[in-house]
């Protein structure tokens, strides 16, 4: 799943939410637990979970899960070719933690514009961030069902989307059938080089090889295309870019205490 999405589905701002386990027996579910976020990987969780044992072991009650999941995002992006930029800390782990609310706080693959952009909006991130940081797409995958309407029927057109390059789209349709596909296949975001953290994601939507509805309707909005194009032609300027959104996301509903945070002991916390 793509760092910009992983962000926001942090639903209270960047305090841990993603990462507190349900209540054994409970039936009100945590975020991890929602129909949204089955598809994220557990080896994700168990990395986080290293590092806060092991940063624990050092220096017990100091570095909050919050600021371990950021700085893990910062260091993926590097290790994938992407931009090392210093990650702010101080963030405590949030208390509040509700499957129920993750449907309408995340970016869907079919997402119209304007809904994408009322949703960013309502994070305090502005169109430019909602460009930026959907170069996240540059790596990571999707599963079928989150595109296989584009290949087969587009908006009840009951034709592909003519928004798709005709070599994509007969690739896409190997892999992913209308009906009765493999649940677990899956398709690169970035299919150029979809291992390295570039600015080819955007190059990929002039072409017409975007993934997914949402990537290439970056491409086709007139408030968005204009810079799609300055990306694609300059990787250090999506690097810079890239940069700064993150950090404008890394501050969202940061957690600094009280009543509503707390320094987790460990990242298995339970939803109370």
């Amino acid at each position: 799943m793509s760092l910009n999405v992983e962000v926001i589905r942090r639903l209270e701002g960047c305090d841990g939410s993603i990462l507190v386990s349900s209540k054994p027996g409970s039936k009100m579910l945590a975020e991890r637990d929602a129909q949204d976020n089955k598809d994220l990987r557990v080896e994700g969780f168990e990395t986080i979970s290293k590092a806060k044992a092991l940063v624990e072991s050092k220096c017990p009650g100091v570095v909050s899960c919050a600021d371990i999941l950021a700085i893990a995002a910062r260091d993926f992006v590097h290790l994938a070719g992407g931009p090392y930029y210093q990650v702010k800390k101080g963030r405590w782990d949030g208390r509040v933690s509700m499957a129920s609310r993750v449907a309408s706080n995340i970016p869907r693959s079919n997402s119209t514009i304007d809904e994408l952009l009322k949703l960013f909006s309502s994070k305090g991130l502005t169109p430019n961030d909602l460009v930026v940081l959907s170069g996240a797409h540059t790596i990571g995958f999707a599963h079928c069902k989150n595109f296989v309407s584009r290949l087969y029927d587009y908006r009840g057109t009951k034709k592909p989307d003519p928004a798709i390059d005709p070599r994509l789209l007969k690739a896409l349709k190997m892999s992913c059938p209308r009906y009765g596909g493999n649940n677990d296949i899956v398709a690169p975001f970035d299919v150029t080089t979809p291992f390295l953290f570039d600015h080819a994601y955007y190059s990929n939507l002039v072409a017409k090889l975007g993934l997914l509805a949402t990537d290439q309707a970056l491409y086709l909005d007139p408030r968005t295309k204009p810079l799609v194009q300055a990306l694609a032609k300059d990787k250090q300027k999506f690097f810079q870019s890239f940069v700064v959104a993150m950090d404008k996301m890394g501050s969202i509903g940061v957690n600094r205490g009280g009543k509503q945070g707390e320094n987790w002991k460990d990242r298995g916390m339970h939803m109370s």
